[in-house]
């Protein structure tokens, strides 16, 4: 209940991260429908199955955003492929947030030579560009599936949320209440779960929203070029066939308009969350905000 009623202070303390929040939940809960809705499209057939009606019927009734150059309902593809972009950005976010929030434990927690050798690494990766990397390891790789890109992601994404953390974890070590519990002789881990890590939740949750939202546009990006997983359709592949067939040409505007505005959501809200988390848990960032 304290968690909750903290959760909804929060929120009321920022307008940005309310409507973020908002438009992310509608998001999800479209994706989390979408087997109801690609049911209620199909009327008892697979409306992403391939001929399942004409080649590029234009938007109606029947078909909202009309059907792709495999006779696909593309209403249904892009509700189904805004769920399998949002499996992306969970899976990777997950991974990256708990690999960074550990990494940012033991690092900013223990100092010394542990500090200085995780420091580094961290920020080797952070220099090191990341995309040409996915690139070359989706090439290479067969038969990829979705969980497996969303690994390969995070292990490029994590160090950002590390870097974060750890900068906090400083700050928070050396706070009389950690003193106090040391001196109780608590053991690390109890002080980490019980004392640090309740006062870095929101950047932690900052840090999910960044790599989740990094992880959605490395999936575009790939799908984009072609080397995204097969078996799967997502908002890239969407925006790859379009590309590939003229569908802007043939009238079939809603195939790349459609999913472009659905990432540009995504992206303004993970966004808005991000600033409002910052606004409410910086000092500095919100007296500047309130001018």
């Amino acid at each position: 209940m304290r968690l909750l009623t903290a959760v909804l202070r929060t929120i009321r303390n920022s307008r940005r991260l309310a409507i973020g929040l908002v438009v992310l939940l509608l998001l999800v809960l479209v994706a989390l429908c979408s087997p109801l809705i690609a049911k209620a499209v199909g009327g008892g057939q697979d409306p992403i199955e391939l001929a399942a009606y004409e080649k590029w019927l234009v938007p109606s009734p029947q078909h909202l955003l009309g059907t792709d150059q495999f006779g696909r309902d593309v209403f249904a593809m892009v509700v189904k492929a805004l769920s399998v972009s949002l499996q992306i950005g969970a899976i990777a976010g997950v991974i990256s947030t708990v690999v960074g929030v550990v990494v940012a434990f033991v690092a900013g927690y223990k100092g010394g030579w542990i500090d200085g050798v995780l420091s580094t690494f961290t920020g080797i990766l952070l220099v090191i560009p990341t995309f040409p990397l996915l690139i070359a390891l989706s090439a290479y790789a067969k038969n990829v599936s979705l969980f497996q890109v969303g690994v390969m992601i995070s292990i490029f994404s994590w160090p950002f949320a590390a870097k974060t953390i750890r900068s906090q974890v400083l700050s928070l070590r050396s706070r009389p209440y950690v003193d106090l519990a040391r001196v109780s002789k608590s053991r690390d881990l109890e002080i980490i779960v019980t004392e640090l890590l309740p006062n870095l939740l929101p950047f932690i949750g900052v840090g999910f929203a960044s790599s989740a939202l990094g992880a959605i546009f490395g999936l575009v990006g790939l799908e984009i070029i072609g080397l995204g997983p097969g078996g799967v359709i997502d908002l890239g592949q969407i925006i790859f066939n379009a590309i590939g067939t003229g569908a802007l040409t043939l009238g079939a505007w809603p195939m790349f308009v459609v999913p472009i505005v659905l990432l540009t959501l995504l992206f303004a809200a993970l966004n808005m969350v991000n600033i409002g988390l910052e606004e409410v848990y910086n000092p500095r960032l919100r007296g500047v905000a309130g001018e």
